[in-house]
C-alpha cells in the first residue's frame, strides 16, 4: 500500500540585490526612528557630562536623521520601481482588484485570524495580502518624506541653502500643502510626522509577526527569504 508523504521544492523569492535593499531599509528605519525620537524629546543629553550644546548632540542627531531618511527614501523608491519593472516578479499585478486577488487576500487574512494551516492558493510567491500591506508601508513612507522635508525647509528661513536658493524653493513647492492638509500650522505637520512614525513601528511589529506566523503555521521557511533568498513550497508525493 502506498502512503503519501510531504516533500518540498526550493523556490527563489528574493535576489541578492532585493535582500541588500531590504536590510538597508530596515537598518535606516531603525536609525531614523531612534534619532527622530531624540529630536522630538531629547532624552539622553542628561547622560553627557558636558552641556549638550558643547557636544552638538541635537545637531548630530538631526544630521544623522536627515541622512538616514535620504537613504531610507531612496531605497524605498527603488522598491517601488521594482513593483512595476522588476524582471524577477511584478508585485503590482497583485494589487489589481480582480476576483482572484480578492479571494486570495481574504483567504490569507482569514488564515491569519483563525491560525489556519489550510491554503487554497499558491503561497510560493508573493500574495495579494502581502503586497497590499507593503503598499500601505510605502504610502506611509511617502507621507513621512513629505512632512519631514516640510519641517526641514522650515529651518531654512533665509530662503538659502548650501546649494542655492532653488532647493528651498523646490521643497516649499512640493511640501507646503502638507500644512493645510494636517490642520493649518507647522505644529500640525510635526504631530502628523510623529504619529506616522508610531504607525510605522506598529507596521514593523506586524510584519515580523506575520512572517514568523507564516513560518510556523505554513512550514515553508518564509523567514529565511531575507537571509538566503529562498523558501520552500510544499507538495505531496506518493
Amino acid at each position: 500500500m502506498k502512503t503519501s508523504r510531504e516533500s518540498y521544492v526550493r523556490i527563489k523569492r528574493m535576489t541578492p540585490f532585493m535582500r541588500v535593499n531590504h536590510w538597508v531599509v530596515a537598518i535606516s528605519m531603525i536609525g531614523a526612528i531612534a534619532t527622530g525620537l531624540y529630536i522630538g524629546h531629547p532624552y539622553y543629553q542628561t547622560f553627557i557630562a558636558e552641556p549638550a550644546v558643547d557636544k552638538y548632540v541635537m545637531a548630530w542627531n538631526r544630521w544623522i536623521h536627515f541622512i538616514l531618511a535620504i537613504i531610507f527614501d531612496v531605497s524605498s523608491i527603488v522598491l517601488v520601481y521594482l513593483y512595476f519593472f522588476s524582471r524577477f516578479e511584478k508585485p503590482y499585478k497583485k494589487l489589481i482588484p480582480n476576483s482572484e486577488n480578492i479571494k486570495e487576500f481574504i483567504e490569507v487574512f482569514i488564515n491569519l485570524l483563525t491560525f489556519n494551516r489550510v491554503k487554497r492558493f499558491d503561497s510560493s510567491h508573493v500574495d495579494s495580502f502581502h503586497v497590499v500591506y507593503f503598499t500601505i508601508f510605502h504610502l506611509l513612507l511617502a507621507w513621512m518624506l513629505l512632512t519631514g522635508l516640510q519641517l526641514y525647509v522650515h529651518g531654512l528661513a533665509s530662503g538659502q541653502s548650501s546649494i542655492g536658493s532653488w532647493w528651498p524653493w523646490v521643497l516649499h513647492l512640493a511640501t507646503d500643502w502638507t500644512i493645510a492638509v494636517t490642520g493649518g500650522t507647522l505644529m500640525d505637520v510635526r504631530i502628523s510626522h510623529h504619529i506616522t512614525m508610531y504607525i510605522i513601528i506598529v507596521w514593523i511589529m506586524f510584519h515580523i509577526y506575520y512572517i514568523v506566523w507564516r513560518t510556523i503555521f505554513w512550514r515553508e521557511g518564509d523567514i529565511s527569504i531575507v537571509f538566503g533568498g529562498y523558501k520552500f513550497k510544499r507538495k505531496r508525493a506518493a
